[in-house]
């Protein structure tokens, strides 16, 4: 038998990585070698731990998956990365891609999906579902046509989506480890950038377009 898959899963959700694991153990060509509860650890387990993939959730209460993501592609450039994630694909796909994923796939998927995923990112190929895929064609289109909150960056957004979904700077700034001030910034930048004057038309924006968390 060829050698196994070894899969890092990086989930702050104890429960989700025992799913998550149990999917893979019924695999015979998968193995997890190591779990991690945030972004902090998954970088700290992969330092010490082989792994040909990593199995990541967008969501983290320490450090983001986007910026877990990045942190692991300058360290470990060669090591695929599927992300993982509650939220529509649409809300994020497109942004994890462009940060260097090498997949994104939605909890609300089949298992059977996740496994093709996995085999399919670590033998060097992108997983995408056609629900991305769709998403990336329309990503590619004129930027004139791609609505504003497309065109934030990537703390801007996630700034959006949190006000969004009704927490306040602090919790914001908690959630993403950063002052309240750096917080006020990003929320300033992104008024400006969408042309928007106050949390409620924010709100209004996040509930209109499906980015509430």
């Amino acid at each position: 038998m060829s050698q196994k898959i070894r899969v890092l899963i990086a989930d702050d959700h104890a429960i989700i990585r025992h799913g998550l694991k149990q999917i893979l153990s019924d695999t015979e060509d998968l193995e997890v070698v190591a779990e991690a509860d945030g972004g902090v650890k998954a970088l700290q387990v992969l330092r010490n731990t082989q792994s040909d993939v990593v199995l990541m959730d967008v969501s983290m209460p320490d450090r983001n998956g986007i910026d877990t993501l990045k942190l692991i592609k300058k360290e470990f450039p060669r090591l695929p990365v599927l992300m993982l994630s509650m939220h529509p694909e649409e809300q994020y796909a497109v942004r994890a891609l462009r940060a260097g994923a090498a997949g994104y796939l939605s909890k609300q998927g089949a298992p059977e999906q996740l496994v093709t995923a996995i085999r399919q990112v670590a033998a060097g190929k992108k997983y995408v579902s056609a629900a991305v895929a769709e998403e990336l064609a329309n990503a590619i289109g004129e930027d004139v046509e791609r609505p504003p909150h497309e065109k934030l960056s990537d703390r801007e957004y996630q700034t959006l989506c949190m006000i969004s979904s009704g927490k306040t700077l602090t919790q914001i700034a908690e959630q993403l480890n950063l002052s309240v001030k750096t917080v006020s910034v990003y929320r300033a930048r992104l008024l400006e950038k969408m042309k928007l004057r106050n949390n409620a038309e924010l709100t209004h924006y996040g509930l209109k377009h499906g980015l509430v968390e």
